[in-house]
Order: structure tokens, then C-alpha cells, then sequence
């Protein structure tokens, strides 16, 4: 659709959109996105960038994976960028992948009163009022002020006045809105709009029962059918259909094609969202509630005789097909699985139980066929050959292991086959299983927290239906307990974290070695316990944490699939040991064990950049410990091949950026190199480009190029480089509250550099806000934090410039202090390094590091 209206407003980009028609069939959505979007628009060579606006984009129901997908064209903004238009924020809804996006937000406030007053002055000229009975000024006035700037209210209120089937007049129908006693831009007010519409439009009970069936039936509908073919599934006669739709276009906001008109559309496509959520709210005060519910239901059963009501004959010869069975067909799992509760007992009782009880095994067959040549047109379903012959039940969990590995997105149908399978079987615990896995894979994907809620719901029953005897229970349990940490992560919920380690210890009893699941118990029960250490920062935990994958490693032997994955576990652990406690001991096996998984991830494992940045990090560790040069230079290379797997635009490539950047500044400090501080400040900038707010690595690159940019300033005393310094540390300080940890090392930069600055300009005020930063910093780091000592050494420095500076010696009994601390603290640094370095540790060194 962009493509197409690229192509009407630049011809010349034609070529290259009819070039994209032919290659991407059955590629990525970024191969589209480049193809049919980036590539026409370069090939104008346009000097400018051209804007491309999506309105309501969150009404479309697979908006995540697009805007997911404009990742793609972070780096080339200067060809083209969107402006997208929706009620929900895109970064405060957590959409997954939306870190990796260019992307600002802004909140749209109300339309102001001016615009929304000229358009009711416009649009109250074109009503039919009644012997003259205009509206006033005053009435202008009122509704400017009901609306609340909300230009979907106004809208509404000009179709409820246009509307020419309303038995009221215009001006009753004016009088009852601006009579309203609804304070003027309460939370409700185009609640009551509505309500008030609705009651006017279907005064009578019987007229309320058929509006809320027909509106039930075009809310869930999947796609447009015939006023017949509508008529029959839903059960509504066609002349009360008519009529109820002409009523309703009093609502409407938007048409269908005039050659479709005839047609009954599904509601999305007619009614603004803000109705459709309106309609379907369950309160006192809506006796128009919908139940969508009720509706799939109805038109669920509907479709069952549709499809009991065909011959054999009939599904041999699809053109025979009429539309209306053709939708049934498609479509009944859908309906059945949202219009039928799941417990087996109260399946049993349905109609739609009893009807897929009738059809035999030669039609199910067929429609089985037909089905898949309906879904995936062109697609090889030799894999299907025997589905079908079996029970309903094993018919729709093959379709839906189909669905799942085929081509193309048919989550929507997958689910609702393995819906109705748990449901004709409900005591089939691996169909739960399968349901579970199937809505735990979306929830994945999608960042949805409701849909890995229902996957461990489905768990949960599996669970149910095996016993403490059964033998598949500890897999259930490390089920329940892999969907439940899924949720955490989505929601922070530290209960529900519990409830994953309490699964996850259970699971793992009930699966000792050598139980073919052990392994991933284990892996399960480490990866809770990690998020319970990265929330506690207790060693105890840490410690449980290591042994686990200790242990899980010992059970994945060469050529096990994922040993690359254990001993990456395991050595990460054991570098958030050497984090904790400085244990050398720790990060010499952590580098061992990431030397063995970059070896089992050659150049084409899609590993193999994790396991380069994961290995040059722990080695840019032991230079940070010990100064071993050698070290640092092998993660400078490893840095670079890593950089080299991720071209733009890899989601990681400003990780390896920043990585690489860091290891050169490492390097200048080493041996004063400035050819590599030059090289790390500029990868710093290319990664900080990528990172646009709200990105959460931006603070971080934030803070990486400062600290770049005072080490030049300190090598040639560039001023320019050191303003820059103070100002990107004041942007990442304005990124995060005060009270974040991450925040301690950016108030360090920022003091250190004012420190610099005094030296350049000698005003005392730098160093008042120098000092003031620090002192903040002395709360934050209380004493034993292991950083303390470096805050109490510029401090120190700090007081003493402005105390030379002022030529007085208020600030003589603090620094007298802190000198005594920092004697203190060096001897215990010094002792502590000693202890774990031996003959490796030089104090010289790490004293000239601290200074």
C-alpha cells in the first residue's frame, strides 16, 4: 500500500517497486520494508526526506511486528521517516523490539478550542434543522467545551444530528447533548455520547436484543459476507439487518468501497476503536453491552451446519462451494474455540460438541484438504498426507504443527485448532501442552504478557492432569515454570518469580539424571535464580546459580547441540562472580569456558558474534585487573570480528560498537595511543546515533563518549571536547532518576570533568557543583561499597583546588577526614588485591589507576 502511493506521487520510483513485486514473495518483512520502500525512494535521489504518515496505527492488529521491523531504516532517516499516529504509546506499552527503533514520541494533547469551534460553525450549516431551529452561539459554545478537544466527539455529534431516519428532530437531539450535566472534559464524556446515541437510535428492549446481536456478530466476523449469507449465520432476519445498519450509520466514522456497499463488514473497518471498546464495557449503566462471547458462539455453531449440511460430493468439488460455506469452513475452529468454554464438562454439553460428533471420517478428510488449500495456496502439503484419518482430535493438532512450521503468520488459526483439540479431549494432557507451547511461542515474540498468561494457564492443566505418579510431571512443571518466569520478565512481578523457582526446584527432583529432561530442568531453575540474584545481588543464590549450570554442563558432552549454550551459562555466571567479589580464580574460568563456545560456533553458527563480545569482555576484565596488554589486545580483535558479523542494521551492532570503542580508550590509557582514542570516540558516535531516545543502551553510549571525550581533552587540552563531555553527562543524567545506580558513574564523569573545567577557566563555581556531586555521591556509595574509595579520592582533590582557589581553609578539617578514610580504605584495597593477585598484583599500578 505505501509502495502504491509512492508510485502515484513518483513515477520514477516505479522500476524499482515492480522489481520488488517480483523478488520478495515469501521474504522477510525487512526484505519488504527495503525493497519496496528504501530502494524506490534512493533511486529518486531526492535532496529531501520524505515523510510517510500512518494514522490509528494502533488499530491495526500486527502493528508490533511492523514498527518492530522499521529498525531497518534507523540509519537511513535521511531518506525517509514515519510519522504514526495512535492512542497507545509505543515505548510505555513495551512493544518487543521497540528499543531498537528511531524513535520519539510526543503526547498529542486535545484539539484547541479555535479548531474545534470552527468545525462545529462549519458542519451545523449543513444539518437539516427543523422550521429554522438552528443552534446558537451559546450551543457552539457548550459543545466547544463538552468536547474536550476530542474531534471524534464532534464528529459523532454532527452524524447524530445528520442523521435523516432519527424520529427526533435535530434540534431535540441538540438540546438533550448540550443539556448534559456531565462535567465538561470528565473521563466519560464520549462514554455518555454514546450511551445517549445508542438509547435514542434503539429506544425499545427488543430493538437493544437485535442491536447487540447484530454488533456482536460484525465485532467477530472475519470478513465481509453477503446480507444473505451474514442473515443465516448470525441467525438475525435480513430486513431487521437493513435496518439496524442504516441506524447505526449515525455512528459510523468511516465507508466501506461503494462496489462492497451491499456487503455487512466486520466492525473495525465502520466504527471508530473508541466505540468498539464502548460497546463492549460491562457496566451498570450499558444495557448495550456486547459479549463477543456469545457472538463467536452462535456463529461457531452456524458454521458447524454449514459444514455437517455438505455432501462428500460437494467437498470433492471446491468450485461448487458457496461463499457462505467457503466461510465456514475456513473459519469454525476460530468461532468454536472463542465462543465455547474450555472445560470438558461443560464442552460436552454444547451443541457444537454434539455436531462434530456427526461428521464422518471421509468428510473430515476433505474439508481438511480444503482448509489447507484455502490457507496456504501453492504450499506443499505433502507432510498432510494422512491427516484426517485419524480422529478430530489428532487431525487438528497435525494441522496445527503444520501451521506452526509452515510459511507465513497463522498463529490465529493454529491456536484454535489446538483450542478445540483440548476441548473434544480435554484429559489429554500433551494437547494442553501443545496449547500451552503455542501461545507461550506468541508471547514470546509479540512481548505480550496476555498471551504468556494463557500459556500457563493451558500448563497449568496439563499439570493438573498429571498426577504425582505420572511420569511426564516434572516436565510440566519446568513447563509452568519456564511461562511463568516469561511473565516476570514481562512484568517484574517478584511473586510470580517465586512461583517460577518453587516450579523449577520441584520439576528438577522429579527429574534426576538421568531423566532426558534434567538437563533443561536445571538450565530453568539457574535462569530464575539469575533474575533472583540480578534483584537480591545475594552470593548465596549467585553461588546456586553456578552450580546448577556447573551441573547442567556436565550433562551436555561434545557434540551435544546446546553445550556452546552451557558453558556461555556458566562462564557468564562465573564473570558475575569476579563482578561480586573480585575472584580471579572465577574470571580465568570464565574466559576457559567462552574460549570453548566460540570454538564449537564457527563462522556460520548465529552464535558466534555472542560468543566474540562475550570472550573479549572477559578478557578486557583481566586487563582491567592485572594491565595484561596482551589481554586487551585479543579482545580489541575479537571486538572487531564480532563488529564484522553485525552490519547494519543487526540489532546488535551498537553493542559491538560501544564494546570495541571501550577496549581502544583501554588502549590509549595503556600506552597513550591516540590513533585508538581518535577510532573509539568515532565508533562511540556511531553507536550513539543508533540509540535515539527512549533506546535504554542510549545512557550508556551517553556515558561512554564522554568519558572518551575527557581522555582527549586530557591528552591535548581541547576545550571544546571537554564542554561536550559535561553536556552529554548532563543528558544522561536528565535519562534516569536520581536514585538509579547507573547514575553513580555518570556523576563521576560529570565531576571529574568539572574538575578539568576549573582548570581551564579557574571558576570557583565549577568546583562548588564538582563538590556538591560528590558529596551525593558519598551517600550513594556508603561506606564498604567497593567503590567508595575512588569518590573519597577526588573528593579529596576536589576540596583541595577550591580551598587554594578561595585562599582559606574552611573546607581543612573535611579533607583532614577524608584523607584519614582514604589510608584506611587503601590499606584494605591494597591487602584485598594482594590476596587475590599474589605475585600478579601491583600496587603501583593500580594505585596510579585509582589517582
Amino acid at each position: 500500500m505505501i509502495a502504491h502511493e509512492i508510485g502515484s506521487i513518483h513515477p520514477q520510483a516505479i522500476p524499482k517497486i515492480v522489481e520488488a513485486m517480483d523478488q520478495c514473495h515469501r521474504t522477510s518483512l525487512q526484505n519488504h520494508l527495503r525493497k519496496y520502500i528504501l530502494e524506490p525512494l534512493q533511486s529518486l535521489n531526492q535532496p529531501l526526506t520524505l515523510i510517510i504518515i500512518i494514522d490509528a496505527m494502533d488499530e491495526w492488529r500486527h502493528h508490533p511486528t511492523f514498527i518492530k521491523a522499521l529498525a531497518l531504516l534507523n540509519s537511513e532517516s535521511h531518506i525517509v521517516k514515519f510519522i504514526i499516529t495512535a492512542r497507545l504509546n509505543p515505548c510505555a506499552s513495551h512493544l518487543p523490539g521497540i528499543e531498537r527503533v528511531s524513535i520519539y514520541t510526543y503526547a498529542l494533547g486535545p484539539i484547541s478550542k479555535e479548531v474545534i469551534r470552527g468545525y462545529f460553525i462549519k458542519y451545523l450549516e449543513t444539518v437539516l434543522w427543523v422550521d429554522g431551529r438552528k443552534a446558537s452561539s451559546a450551543d457552539v459554545e457548550k459543545l466547544t467545551e463538552l468536547s474536550g478537544g476530542l474531534p471524534v466527539w464532534a464528529s459523532t455529534v454532527i452524524s447524530l444530528l445528520s442523521h435523516p431516519f432519527d424520529k427526533s428532530p435535530p434540534h431535540e437531539i441538540l438540546s438533550e447533548i448540550v443539556g448534559s450535566r456531565r462535567q465538561v472534559g470528565g473521563t466519560d464524556t464520549l462514554g455518555e455520547l454514546y450511551r445517549n446515541a445508542l438509547r435514542r437510535l434503539f429506544p425499545s428492549s427488543d430493538a437493544q436484543k437485535y442491536f447487540q446481536r447484530y454488533f456482536g456478530a460484525i465485532m467477530v466476523i472475519q470478513e465481509a459476507l453477503s446480507l444473505s449469507d451474514f442473515s443465516m449465520l448470525a441467525g438475525i432476519p435480513s430486513h431487521l439487518i437493513t435496518r439496524i445498519r442504516s441506524t447505526l450509520s449515525a455512528l459510523q466514522t468511516r465507508y466501506p468501497p461503494p462496489h462492497s456497499k451491499e456487503m455487512i463488514h466486520p466492525a473495525m473497518g465502520l466504527f471508530h476503536l473508541s466505540f468498539l471498546e464502548h460497546v463492549q464495557t460491562t457496566t451498570t449503566e450499558n444495557s448495550f453491552a456486547i459479549s463477543t462471547f456469545d457472538s463467536h458462539s452462535v456463529l461457531g455453531l452456524n458454521c458447524l451446519e454449514q459444514f455437517v449440511s455438505l455432501s462428500l460430493s460437494s467437498l470433492q468439488h471446491n468450485l461448487t462451494l458457496r461463499a457462505i460455506q467457503k466461510y465456514a469452513l475456513m473459519y469454525w475452529p476460530l468461532h468454536v474455540s472463542n465462543g465455547t468454554l474450555r472445560s470438558n464438562d461443560q464442552w460436552s454439553q454444547t451443541e457444537h460438541c454434539s455436531k462434530l460428533q456427526t461428521i464422518s471420517a471421509d468428510t473430515q478428510r476433505q474439508w481438511t484438504t480444503l482448509f489447507l488449500k484455502s490457507l496456504t495456496p501453492g504450499e506443499d502439503g505433502s507432510r498432510l498426507e494422512n491427516v484426517g484419518e485419524d480422529s478430530m482430535v489428532s487431525t487438528l493438532r497435525k494441522l496445527a504443527h503444520w501451521l506452526g512450521n509452515g510459511s507465513g503468520d497463522h498463529w490465529g488459526f493454529q491456536v484454535a485448532c489446538l483450542e478445540v483439540a483440548a476441548r473434544i479431549d480435554g484429559g489429554d494432557p500433551e494437547a494442553w501442552s501443545e496449547l500451552g507451547r503455542c501461545y507461550e511461542a506468541r508471547g514470546d515474540r509479540m512481548g505480550s504478557l496476555q498471551m504468556l498468561e494463557e500459556a500457563v494457564v493451558a500448563f497449568q492443566r496439563a499439570l493438573h492432569l498429571r498426577p504425582d505418579s505420572h511420569p511426564n510431571r516434572g516436565e510440566s512443571l519446568n513447563n509452568v515454570a519456564i511461562a511463568l518466569r516469561s511473565c516476570y520478565r514481562q512484568n517484574g512481578n517478584s511473586n510470580i518469580l517465586v512461583e517460577s523457582i518453587s516450579c523449577s526446584r520441584q520439576a528438577l527432583a522429579l527429574c534426576p539424571a538421568p531423566d532426558p529432561v534434567h538437563d533443561r530442568c536445571l538450565n530453568t531453575l539457574a535462569s530464575a535464580l539469575g533474575d533472583l540474584y540480578t534483584q537480591k545481588g545475594d552470593l548465596r543464590i549467585l553461588n546456586e546459580v553456578i552450580s546448577l549450570h556447573r551441573d547442567a554442563l556436565a550433562l551436555r558432552p561434545v557434540p551435544h547441540p546446546d553445550r556452546s549454550k552451557s558453558l556461555n551459562n556458566l562462564a557468564c555466571a562465573l564473570r558475575s562472580l569476579h563482578e561480586h567479589n573480585g575472584d580471579v580464580g572465577a574470571l580465568n574460568e570464565a574466559i576457559s569456558l567462552h574460549r570453548e563456545a566460540l570454538a564449537l560456533r564457527p563462522v556460520s553458527h548465529p552464535g558466534r558474534s555472542r560468543s566474540l563480545a562475550n570472550l573479549a569482555g572477559a578478557l578486557q576484565s583481566r586487563h582491567g585487573c592485572n594491565a595484561d596488554i596482551v589481554a586487551l589486545n585479543e579482545a580489541i580483535s575479537l571486538h572487531r570480528e564480532a563488529l564484522a558479523l553485525r552490519p547494519a542494521p543487526h540489532p546488535d551492532r551498537s553493542n559491538s560498537l560501544g564494546n570495541l570503542a571501550n577496549a581502544l580508550r583501554y588502549l590509549h590509557e595503556h600506552d597513550g595511543d591516540i590513533g585508538a582514542l581518535n577510532e573509539a570516540i568515532s565508533l562511540h558516535r556511531e553507536a550513539l546515533a543508533l540509540r535515539p531516545a527512549p533506546h535504554p543502551g542510549r545512557f550508556s553510549s551517553l556515558n561512554n563518549l564522554a568519558v572518551s571525550l575527557h581522555a582527549l581533552h586530557r591528552y591535548n587540552k581541547d576545550v571544546d571536547s571537554l564542554k561536550e563531555c559535561i553536556s552529554l553527562s548532563r543528558e544522561g543524567l536528565a535519562l534516569l532518576p536520581a536514585s538509579h545506580p547507573f547514575c553513580h558513574r555518570t556523576l563521576m564523569i560529570l565531576a571529574t570533568a568539572l574538575r578539568s573545567s576549573f582548570e581551564q577557566n579557574r571558576a570557583v563555581e565549577v568546583l562548588d557543583e564538582a563538590i556538591s556531586i560528590l558529596q551525593e555521591l558519598l551517600v550513594l556509595r556508603a561506606p564498604g561499597h567497593r567503590n567508595r574509595m575512588h569518590v573519597v579520592t577526588l573528593l579529596v582533590k576536589v576540596l583541595e583546588k577550591r580551598s587554594e582557589a578561595n585562599g582559606d581553609d574552611r573546607d581543612r578539617s573535611e579533607i583532614e577526614g577524608l584523607k584519614t578514610e582514604l589510608a584506611a580504605l587503601w590499606r584494605q584495597h591494597r591487602q584485598g588485591k594482594a590476596k587475590q593477585y599474589g605475585a600478579d598484583y601491583s600496587a603501583t599500578s593500580d594505585l596510579l589507576q585509582i589517582l
